[in-house]
């Protein structure tokens, strides 16, 4: 068991967050080998990353001249962030398209029969005993309005993003 004397970097960062990275090429009948160790950045070189060394004495010099150690650093609690910014996102625009295919049809059917009453309901004419039945109605009517001008935007969209769809394709078939 070999106990290294290493020493946390400066900082409060995780030891996986740091690293020396040394790329030994094959060296006489030695295959070449990549090694990484938790050291510091003064540290990072082949003598006090290379264990155990795969070399004899005379030859740890001429073998550690070939070796490329690089030192890395990495923020792990940015990474966590984005992976959950990531997967925020992602989780919304799930929630969003489960809306769109099962909740937005049936609220559709119910405002569309909502409307149907209300236009039944203009028909008769005025026989409602309430005072306030008007402003009910209008506000419905409002409501209709808005949503109406949103799914004639929706529709329009649609018609676009066909067309783009379209084009798109007609000028692949054309350049293939």
């Amino acid at each position: 068991m070999v106990i290294s004397d290493w020493s946390p970097p400066r900082g409060e960062q995780n030891s996986e967050d740091v690293r020396c990275k040394c790329i030994c090429p094959p060296y006489k009948d030695h295959s070449g080998h990549i090694y990484n160790k938790n050291v510091s950045q003064k540290d990072c070189d082949c003598l006090h990353v290379v264990e155990p060394m795969p070399v004899p004495g005379p030859d740890v010099e001429a073998y550690c001249l070939r070796c490329e150690c690089k030192y890395e650093e990495r923020s792990s609690v940015t990474i966590k962030v984005t992976i959950i910014i990531y997967l925020s996102i992602l989780g919304l625009l799930l929630l969003y398209m489960v809306y769109l295919t099962l909740v937005e049809p049936i609220l559709k059917r119910r405002l569309l029969g909502h409307s149907q009453l209300i236009q039944s309901d203009e028909d008769i004419g005025d026989q409602q005993p309430f005072a306030n039945a008007h402003d009910v109605l209008a506000r419905s009517r409002s409501r209709a309005n808005v949503l109406n001008k949103v799914e004639y935007a929706q529709q329009r969209w649609k018609l676009q993003v066909q067309e783009q769809r379209k084009s798109v394709f007609d000028r692949h078939v054309v350049l293939s």
